[in-house]
């Protein structure tokens, strides 16, 4: 949807040319959300190394996602294009189009170096790079093995997210210096099963997290929060060796396949210190046995304390990388992006993972690091959305941005104090990976500033509205509501006219 008009191509080569035709360091995590970033105010783990490249640049309030799902999501990225343009609408039966357009195939063809290195998590092979290294499928924690272009594959020693910024240092250090480059860096972490660096190993054993106000949801009122698979009281869904790491010690029987190969890709040492160590929590687990609400809150503990290993080494991994371009000289004329390729429930309704279009999973964080020449600084608060992160890099690279690209550049919101008077004021959103993983319904909804209007559909055929303003948890659907029964009408009338304009349809 564009809402203003793109500067002519002329003024954007000249506009790229003044400012040398920027770099880009293009950060992207896996299932990392804002609720676990100290810059967005209620992170219970510090992140000073991200915290600052929002405090040196601009850190985005409401951002979001166009389909709350680890490979559609990218694509959303690749293309600047809703999934059901792209074609990669899931990950269970999805294959990525590398033929078609995309943002690095349009920046390499303009001149810059284009490399990728970390997770890719599309299936086929990328197109449009000049080098990439890349975990096969969803990747390991301990010493991850990586595809090469030339399609050879090798282990490499080491904790995924150091090894994932070492090598793009590497890159950084053997690139053409007379050109402009973009860089992905590609993490795995946060994913699930959340296995920890050793140096952290013992971190945050003392810490005991809240619980979401909502972490005892009972789902009232909406269907499909009730019927999903993503629950942390459910051993189903959130399984007590698999992701807790709580087994009976000296049964080595109970522990899955899955579980063996990724811990046991640790060298010897480290393999002995990780099983003494989860070896004494299962001991003390089957001392006390908690059972009913006990054992639901002993494991949302151990998943928040996995998941905050993680994020630390996170944290240091974007702070080495930020040295080494301040170091180079580099941050002047470099734009650096961090974000997740979408949020994650952190207990809220019960939950762990993502899917839904309820807040926590279609936010995503986004801060910015901006080159010489855009003058924007703090918070923004107007809507984006992760399809305009191309065309946003196309215009700082001078590149024409495609009619048929669907996001919106995010130049105009960077180079005054102030953004645009004009802007988009909804979101639209489409989730179609169902019967999978999590057993999330098929869903598409919009979302404006306040509102959000949510249609189930496929084995059901539900309508969901919600309040943001009175009701920021999402707890009570006002759909057929009599007070909000002109909003309701307005919403169905602005989703329509979205799914018109982007070519949208159910399925």
């Amino acid at each position: 949807m564009k809402a203003f008009s793109l500067l002519p191509v002329l003024s954007l080569a000249v506009q790229a040319t003044a400012q040398q035709r920027p770099n880009i360091v293009y950060i992207m995590t896996d299932d990392h959300t804002a609720q676990m970033m100290s810059c967005y105010g209620n992170s219970p783990v510090p992140t000073p190394n991200l915290d600052r490249i929002a405090n040196e640049g601009v850190l985005f309030s409401e951002s979001f996602v166009a389909n709350s799902l680890s490979g559609p999501s990218r694509a959303c990225m690749l293309t600047g294009k809703h999934s059901h343009k792209n074609g990669f609408t899931n990950n269970e039966h999805g294959t990525f189009d590398g033929s078609q357009q995309t943002m690095p195939k349009l920046l390499q063809k303009a001149g810059y170096q284009t490399a990728l290195i970390g997770k890719w998590h599309l299936v086929s092979q990328p197109t449009g790079f000049n080098h990439y290294e890349i975990l096969i499928g969803q990747g390991e924690y301990y010493n991850p093995t990586f595809l090469h272009q030339d399609g050879k594959s090798s282990v490499e020693e080491g904790y995924c997210t150091d090894v994932i910024t070492d090598k793009s240092i590497k890159w950084l250090e053997q690139r053409d210096k007379e050109k402009p480059f973009i860089l992905f860096v590609h993490h795995k972490a946060c994913h699930r099963n959340w296995l920890p660096p050793m140096k952290y190993l013992r971190e945050y054993e003392d810490v005991t997290f809240p619980l979401p106000d909502n972490f005892w949801d009972d789902y009232e009122g909406r269907q499909a929060a009730k019927e999903q698979q993503m629950n942390i009281a459910s051993n189903h869904d959130m399984d007590l060796i698999y992701d807790n790491k709580v087994y009976l010690p000296g049964d080595s029987s109970r522990l899955s396949s899955a579980y063996l190969a990724y811990a046991n890709r640790l060298d010897a040492e480290s393999r002995q210190t990780y099983w003494q160590f989860y070896d004494s929590l299962s001991r003390d687990f089957y001392k006390s046995k908690p059972t009913g609400k006990a054992l639901t809150e002993y494991k949302y503990q151990r998943f928040m304390r996995d998941y905050a290993k993680v994020t630390r080494s996170l944290d240091d991994n974007v702070g080495r990388l930020m040295d080494y371009l301040r170091t180079e000289g580099l941050l002047d004329n470099t734009l650096v992006v961090y974000t997740s390729d979408q949020g994650f429930y952190m207990g809220e309704h019960g939950w762990f993972d993502k899917r839904f279009m309820y807040e926590e999973s279609m936010r995503t964080p986004l801060v910015m690091r901006l080159p010489d020449g855009y003058k924007r600084r703090g918070q923004i608060d107007e809507m984006v959305q992760n399809i305009d992160y191309a065309p946003t890099f196309l215009q700082m690279a001078g590149v024409p941005i495609p009619e048929d690209m669907q996001g919106q550049s995010l130049v105009p919101l960077l180079q005054e104090e102030k953004g645009p008077r004009k802007w988009r004021d909804a979101l639209y959103y489409h989730f179609y990976e169902y019967p999978a993983e999590h057993m999330v319904k098929r869903h598409y909804g919009i979302r404006t500033e306040r509102y959000k209007l949510i249609h189930f559909y496929n084995d059901i055929d539900t309508w969901e509205l919600y309040d943001l303003q009175e009701d920021p948890s999402e707890m009570h659907n006002l759909y057929g509501h009599p007070d909000y029964k002109k909003i309701q009408k307005k919403l169905h009338k602005k989703l329509n006219e979205l799914r018109k304009e982007y070519q949208a349809d159910e399925g």
